[in-house]
């Protein structure tokens, strides 16, 4: 028995490799990860399958991946672990399936796995109601400068802090006599913006503004139905600049990779209000860091929250952005619940036995059209 993240996990030997059933040979699966007592009895239970599970609750090291995938007929992976040309080479064509326990696949050679005719799971839609909770938690801590006072406390400072009429005091979230509009904005307006602004109704949110892909077509009876819904003055689609300029708050929530990095740079930021906060729960790379980190120096906004940094997890305590007073960062936690992490190793299970089973996964990307 053995402690993984609070939970007790029950290590149960791993059937050889390779031993026949009355089936002939079970196909290998190689899991990456042990997904605790919640999850692990679906894989345990299937006899017609031998698994081969990385023993250690950490990264599992390239090394190893590489030595057990040979032959392999599926492999559940994290994040943390690249699905390239190198290691689909190394799996020859015996694998049929991967199957990642993350919403993101910038880990995964999506060209690669189709031209090889490899079906890829993940696992969207299970992590939205967390992400947004956070979402919100992060633009009341900017805001309110937690990170700042949480280290004042903690460097035992409070008492040489004597208390003034406007000491600590930060832009208010929600609607006041004296702030009767506020407008939130979205970079992005997938099911986690959605979810996150209407999470942010009852702060009495007036107004909501958003820029999505441009390719992406206008739905415009959509975003009437949400403004009715919400009870709000006006929601509407806008470019990028007019983001910038009329957000009070805006989060970051759009998709990683080449063609969004760095959408929040120098030029965006300074046309943010002084008093907006930045809000990013979706990919660091979205975020020009050493921008971010002038803008707060110089005032151009008030602060931000991260849950998300560019070339994470290497993020020490001299990087520009954790050494900003008014910049919170967190260790990419959104997804952090023990409910949404037990429905994530769920699925990417389900996902990788449906593959094997010949039967539709229940989450998989497309990738007829990368072969």
């Amino acid at each position: 028995m053995v402690v993984c993240h609070n939970y007790e996990v029950l290590v149960v030997p791993l059937r050889e490799v390779g031993s026949q059933n009355q089936a002939g040979f079970r196909p290998k699966v190689v899991v990456t990860r042990n997904l605790g007592p919640d999850v692990m009895p679906l894989l345990y239970e299937r006899s017609d399958l031998d698994l081969v599970l990385w023993p250690e609750d950490r990264v599992a090291d390239r090394s190893w991946l590489l030595e057990n995938i040979p032959g392999a007929a599926g492999v559940l992976v994290m994040i943390t672990e690249k699905v390239d040309k190198e290691l689909l080479e190394a799996a020859g064509p015996s694998l049929k399936v991967a199957s990642t326990m993350s919403v993101g696949y910038e880990h995964a050679d999506l060209s690669e796995l189709g031209k090889r005719g490899i079906k890829f799971g993940y696992t969207p839609d299970v992590l939205t109601d967390a992400v947004a909770d956070l979402s919100v938690m992060l633009a009341l801590m900017a805001g309110r400068n937690a990170g700042q006072v949480i280290t004042l406390v903690q460097d035992s400072k409070w008492p040489a802090s004597p208390w003034a009429p406007f000491a600590f005091c930060g832009p208010q979230l929600s609607t006041t006599p004296i702030s009767a509009k506020r407008t939130v904005g979205f970079l992005g307006f997938g099911r986690i913006s959605q979810a996150t602004l209407a999470r942010l109704v009852p702060f009495g949110i007036t107004d909501c503004v958003y820029s999505s892909n441009p390719t992406s077509q206008p739905t415009p009876s959509r975003d009437e139905a949400l403004a009715k819904k919400h009870g709000l003055k006006s929601l509407r689609r806008v470019n990028v600049d007019e983001l910038a300029r009329e957000s009070d708050v805006l989060f970051v929530l759009a998709p990683g990779g080449p063609t969004t990095r760095h959408l929040v740079n120098e030029e965006f930021l300074k046309k943010m209000k002084k008093t907006s906060i930045l809000v990013n729960t979706s990919r660091g790379t979205l975020v020009d860091s050493d921008a971010l980190g002038k803008a707060l120096r110089e005032g151009w906004i008030w602060g931000a929250g991260l849950d998300v940094v560019e070339g994470e997890p290497h993020i020490a305590a001299d990087h520009v952005l954790v050494k900003e007073p008014r910049c919170v960062v967190l260790p990419h936690i959104g997804s952090a619940t023990l409910e949404t992490r037990v429905g994530m190793a769920t699925l990417a299970v389900q996902n990788l036995l449906a593959a094997l089973d010949g039967k539709e996964m229940p989450a998989s990307i497309d990738l007829s059209n990368r072969s």
